[in-house]
C-alpha cells in the first residue's frame, strides 16, 4: 500500500476527506464556542461573588403599600 493509494481511499477520497474536514471544523467551532461561554460564565460568577448584595438579574424591590 502506497501513500498515494491510501490518500485515494479506494476511489472514495472525494467523500472521505471532505467528511474529515467538516468534522474537524465542527469540533474546532464547538471547542471555541464552549471556551468562550466558559470564560463568560467565569466572569459573571466572579462579578456576582465579588458583590453579593447586587444581582443584575434580580427585579428591583417594590415599595410596600400602606
Amino acid at each position: 500500500m502506497t501513500l498515494q493509494s491510501f490518500l485515494e481511499m479506494g476511489g472514495y477520497a472525494a467523500f472521505v476527506w471532505p467528511a474529515w474536514g467538516l468534522s474537524l471544523a465542527a469540533l474546532a467551532v464547538l471547542t471555541l464556542v464552549s471556551w468562550r461561554w466558559m470564560r463568560r460564565a467565569e466572569r459573571l460568577a466572579a462579578t456576582s461573588s465579588s458583590d453579593p448584595g447586587t444581582n443584575p438579574a434580580a427585579p428591583a424591590p417594590s415599595e410596600p403599600v400602606d
